[in-house]
Formats: C-alpha cells, sequence, structure tokens
C-alpha cells in the first residue's frame, strides 16, 4: 500500500483533489471510480515531492518535534495497551495529519512488507536522527519498544523544554536591544538633523556630545548606501567563513573562552553527551555503537575532537571515566558520577543522573541570565537616550547663557 495524490472530477462536474491510499496506481483509479470521481492525475505521493520545484520545497511543512513527541507518546501507549505494532500505526493513520500521517501510512506499509520499523524511520533521516533509529532497533531486538519510546518522548520533551527555556531567557533582552537600535536610527536620522538646522549660524562652539551626534547623524544620512553595502558584504564574509571548516573551528573555540557563553557551550555539551549515551546504554545499545553515534552530536567542534580521542581510547580500554577526565570538559562531580555508575555496573542510570543534574544547573543560570539582561539592557537604554539628550540640551543651555549675557 502506498499513498497517490490525485486530481479528479466529481458528478457534478467539480473539480477535486487529495490523497488516497491504495496498492497501486491503478488501484487507486478503481478506487476512486468507486467513489463517484473521475480521475484526471493520479501520481505516487513520493515521486510527487521529488518533482517539486525548489521554491515549493522552501515552504513546505516538514515534521515538527511537537509532532515526533506525538508520535513517540502515542505509539508507545497504544503497544502498551497491548496493541499489536501494524494495528498501532493504523490508529495514528487516522489520528495524525499533514506531513506525519505521510510518514505513519509508510511506516505501516513497510512493515506490512517485511521491514522493522527502525528500517523505516531511517528512511527520514532529517526526521528521525541516528539516535532515534538505533533506540528503536534496540526496542524492537529486546522486545522493550514501548519502554524505548518512552524515554525517547521524556529526552524529546525535555530537550524541547530546555531549547524554550533559553529562547524565552533571550527574548525580551533582545527585543530591547532591537528598540535601542531602532531609537538610535529614528533619532539619528530624523530628530538630529532637524536640530543641527537650528544650532546652524549660531556663533557657540557646540559641546564635543553634540559634535559627535551630529557628526553620526550626517554620516548615516550621507554614506547609507555606501555603510549598508559595507555591512551586507562583512556579515556576507562572516558567513563564509564560518562555513568554512577553519572558520568553524576558530569559532567554536572563541565560544569556549568568552566567560558567559563558555560556560554555556560546555554545559550544553555535557548534557548533550550523558543524556543521549545513557539513554542509548540503557536502551540496549552496545558502547562502541553509542559513542559513534553521540560524539556526532555535540555541536562545538573543539569539545567535539576532544570527545573523539576518548571515544577510541574507551572503545579499546573501556574506561570511560578516565578517558573522560583527560579531555578537560568534564568537571570533577561528572567524573566522580560516572566513575560510580561504572564501577557498580548502573552507567547508564548514573549518565542520566549527571544529565539531570547538569540541564538543572543550566536552567537555572538562563533564569539568573534573564534576570540579568533585562536591567543590563533598561541601563543601556537609558544610556544611549541620555547621551542624546545631553547632547541637545547643552547647545541650548549655551545659547540662554549668551542671551542672557547679551542682556
Amino acid at each position: 500500500m502506498a499513498i497517490y495524490n490525485y486530481q479528479a472530477v466529481s458528478r457534478e462536474g467539480k473539480k477535486v483533489s487529495g490523497q488516497i491510499d491504495a496498492s497501486t496506481t491503478q488501484g487507486a483509479r478503481e478506487l476512486l471510480v468507486k467513489q463517484g470521481l473521475f480521475p484526471t492525475r493520479v501520481i505516487l505521493a513520493a515521486d510527487e515531492r521529488a518533482e517539486e520545484p525548489w521554491y515549493r520545497k522552501l515552504f513546505r511543512r516538514e515534521i515538527s518535534l511537537k509532532d515526533k513527541i506525538f508520535f513517540s507518546k502515542q505509539l508507545a501507549v497504544l503497544l502498551r495497551s497491548g496493541i499489536p505494532l501494524v494495528q498501532a500505526l493504523e490508529l495514528l493513520v487516522e489520528q495524525s495529519t499533514g506531513p506525519l500521517n505521510r510518514v505513519v501510512i509508510t511506516l505501516r506499509d513497510g512493515i506490512k512488507e517485511g521491514r522493522s520499523l527502525a528500517d523505516g524511520l531511517a528512511r527520514y533521516p532529517a526526521t528521525f536522527d541516528s539516535i532515534y533509529v538505533q533506540l528503536v532497533r534496540a526496542g524492537e531486538a529486546t522486545g522493550n519498544l514501548e519502554t524505548i519510546l518512552d524515554r525517547l518522548t521524556e529526552f524529546l520533551e525535555r530537550r524541547e523544554e530546555l531549547r524554550k527555556k533559553v529562547i524565552s531567557a533571550l527574548r525580551y533582552p533582545l527585543f530591547q536591544l532591537g528598540v535601542v537600535v531602532l531609537v538610535v536610527l529614528v533619532l539619528l536620522s530624523f530628530v538630529v538633523p532637524q536640530i543641527a538646522s537650528v544650532f546652524q549660524g549660531q556663533n557657540i562652539a557646540l559641546p564635543l556630545p553634540t559634535r559627535i551626534l551630529i557628526g553620526m547623524s550626517n554620516f548615516i544620512l550621507n554614506h547609507y548606501i555606501i555603510l549598508g553595502l559595507i555591512i551586507g558584504t562583512l556579515v556576507g564574509l562572516f558567513l563564509f567563513w564560518k562555513s568554512t571548516p577553519n572558520g568553524a573551528y576558530t569559532i567554536d573555540v572563541w565560544k569556549l573562552k568568552l566567560p558567559l557563553v563558555g560556560y554555556f557551550s560546555r554545559t550544553n555539551a555535557i548534557v548533550q553527551f550523558t543524556r543521549t549515551l545513557g539513554m542509548l546504554v540503557e536502551g540496549g545499545v552496545n558502547l562502541a555503537e553509542a559513542l559513534n553515534i553521540v560524539v556526532k552530536i555535540v555541536d562545538n567542534k573543539v569539545l567535539s575532537n576532544a570527545l573523539e580521542k576518548a571515544r577510541e581510547n574507551i572503545i579499546k580500554q573501556g574506561k570511560i571515566a578516565q578517558y573522560l577526565n583527560e579531555t578537560r570538559l568534564f568537571p570533577p562531580v561528572a567524573i566522580h558520577l560516572i566513575n560510580t555508575g561504572e564501577q557498580s555496573g548502573e552507567l547508564g542510570p548514573m549518565l542520566n543522573t549527571v544529565a539531570r543534574y547538569y540541564e538543572d544547573d543550566l536552567r537555572e543560570r538562563s533564569d539568573a541570565l534573564s534576570e540579568l539582561l533585562g536591567p543590563a539592557m533598561l541601563i543601556i537604554m537609558f544610556v544611549v537616550v541620555g547621551f542624546v539628550i545631553a547632547s541637545v540640551m547643552l547647545p541650548i543651555q549655551q545659547m540662554q547663557s549668551v542671551a542672557e549675557n547679551l542682556r
């Protein structure tokens, strides 16, 4: 069975389009005729998506993280209820919509044809990464698929919660920064030129802040095209350099050296590593395969290279805590906990404990950062606006003093 997109004409002469589930193109046409439709075009959905022009692919909605969580949670509930996998997917077909619906139908059809669920998920690497696929494969092999799906649901929910926490911590300060930039541009482009015209012809020496403000305004108004081209060129060159291996590595080095950014980069890498490795080990994935997967998900090249070296030694000698300590990435507390789990045979649960500890720490730091950034941005706004007001008021006071002296 597969999904076909169709265009047809009803008995009333109306044009209709949609999707239909059938085993062959001819079978899809016969089903449409039985429904009282006269098909004009029937094509396999996958083939039609491949033929889509690039501009339509840009606007095509992909499967969201929320959809992934829904799929994992609902499938786990259905399997735990004793429903066979194929029937569980049949029920999910009825409950899902959009891109997820097409994926679930493909998964269901693949299982009917003898493929495993993991093999079906592997056909969608942009949606289901290697962590997800390997855990599902381990769950199918051990017969604990519903338990694995529960862990994946928790993993995805915690990752989404942390992402939202960081975004919410930065949203308001970034909004304030945008307001500051907009206010400054409006003042320099419209307000300051009018004030400067008042001061022209006055026989007074303008204060330094006023001269700086007028100079900035004149520069922006007289060279805004060149300024825009320079900024655009610099941004383009930076993005190109950032996309190169050397540029990406250098930026990751800077991230680790900056006090605040370095903490978030390092702690996020610890959480990514321990949470994912713990989940894979608990799910029954062998250590070598689990380490191969985990090393690739750390998004900092410097830290990823350090973990890559540790991975090779761990696979050869099996001493996880010792070689993780040599990376100088993990704090002593984390190394001690991992070593305890390794010695007691509870490595998976202990890795998850470390992940939870540093997730909570990261969450607390994000809250503290949000509380600090808000007042800091207000101070910056007051300083900028105060500078503009002072630049305007100082020459006015000088003009008043001159007028009083003339009296």
